[in-house]
């Protein structure tokens, strides 16, 4: 075919999620890699899924959310933040919190602006930064702790900064920002036209007793923030492809001018079904921390005698392991030789670096049943 076109995007091929959960399942792997849970989401949240799927409740919803879920979680948020959210004009129901990222991208950014990110860096955000005309500006992140430099970051603002992203807890590192990293980022936005894109999908998977501290959680930040969400991690359900984005109505109201025109609304008979199970079951999100710190503890347990090391994540439900002891190739081909010879999936890092450093560690997901972490392990650990 003679025809073509330039691409937007020439440097960006398949995810890598993509790539290694089909090698996981053309290999009948176990597929730690891709961040998705392997059981079902609570009872009651797919009974009144099933009930409105039966019920007459199947056209379009708002195009800001069901209002009931709106409502939902600008309760949520009160309860655990302390935070006062507006449901009607501060809190947008999205199919997807990767849709609502790139929609706040798309709102904010101008062509000729810049944007930091910290590395290792979830895969979405360059290449909307990148669609919005904007230039990306890295600041790399190290182990063990992979706590961000201040100062750095500092160096790095310019007059075209305009807008910063953080994630906590942050994937794929499991690193969760404290309330000193939160107020020195307030600080450096001070008296600047910077908006800050908190994405916050694992907000209430934090271990050992730590807070998640929300940009919610601090006035001067709220006010220039866009916080992310996702209601399929919270509720196992990642299928659902549903998310909410909280901000102030100014930065509302400019996202949703971009929202109707991507996706316009989320799915009727899923927004209905999470609003009464969140109203029926508030409790749920804080059995998280427990439920999951639970699962981290087994796989690190079953993973102590291997020849892999590590510190064990403080947040989100991702485990960085070094394999140094093991072996010199390269992340990528680490991952895929886990995956295709050892029957393990993983992910290796160094593809979400602008510059990737000269390390040896791979992401292991622990969202999944005791028994899948503990066979996973085995076979690792035999290593």
């Amino acid at each position: 075919m003679s025809f073509q076109i330039d691409s937007r995007l020439p440097d960006v091929g398949t995810t890598i999620f993509t790539v290694i959960s089909q090698l996981a399942q053309e290999h009948n792997a176990i597929n730690l890699g891709q961040g998705f849970p392997d059981y079902a989401g609570p009872e009651l949240l797919h009974e009144r899924l099933e009930h409105y799927a039966r019920g007459q409740q199947h056209q379009y919803p708002p195009m800001t959310g069901i209002p009931a879920l709106r409502q939902r979680v600008a309760e949520k948020v009160a309860n655990f933040y302390g935070y006062t959210a507006d449901p009607e004009h501060e809190v947008t129901i999205v199919p997807g919190a990767t849709e609502g990222l790139f929609c706040s991208i798309q709102a904010c950014v101008k062509p000729g602006d810049e944007v930091i990110v910290f590395d290792p860096a979830y895969d979405s955000y360059v290449p909307a930064i990148t669609l919005a005309g904007a230039r990306s500006v890295h600041i790399p992140l190290y182990a063990p702790h992979f706590q961000i430099d201040w100062q750095r970051v500092k160096e790095a603002i310019t007059t075209k900064t305009s807008m910063i992203i953080i994630n906590t807890p942050h994937n794929p590192t499991g690193m969760v920002m404290s309330e000193e990293d939160m107020q020195a980022l307030q600080r450096l936005v001070r008296e600047t036209k910077i908006v800050v894109l908190s994405d916050e999908v694992y907000e209430h998977l934090v271990f050992d007793d730590q807070v998640h501290q929300s940009v919610l959680r601090f006035p001067e930040l709220a006010e220039r923030a866009i916080m992310v969400s996702s209601f399929g991690k919270t509720f196992h359900v990642t299928g659902w492809k549903t998310g909410y984005c909280i901000a102030p109505a100014h930065l509302s109201h400019e996202l949703r001018k971009v929202h109707q025109f991507v996706t316009f609304v989320g799915v009727t008979p899923i927004q209905l079904a999470l609003a009464d199970f969140m109203q029926a079951c508030p409790e749920h999100a804080e059995q998280l921390p427990t439920f999951y710190q639970a699962k981290r503890d087994l796989f690190a347990d079953a993973m102590a005698d291997s020849r892999f090391t590590f510190t064990p994540a403080a947040g989100s439900f991702f485990q960085l392991m070094d394999y140094s002891g093991i072996s010199n190739k390269d992340d990528l081909s680490m991952a895929r030789w886990l995956t295709t010879e050892i029957g393990v999936a993983a992910i290796p890092i160094g593809l979400f670096y602008d510059k990737p450093p000269e390390s040896r560690q791979v992401r292991f997901c622990f969202a999944k049943e005791d028994e899948t972490l503990i066979n996973a392990a085995a076979r690792l650990s035999a290593l």
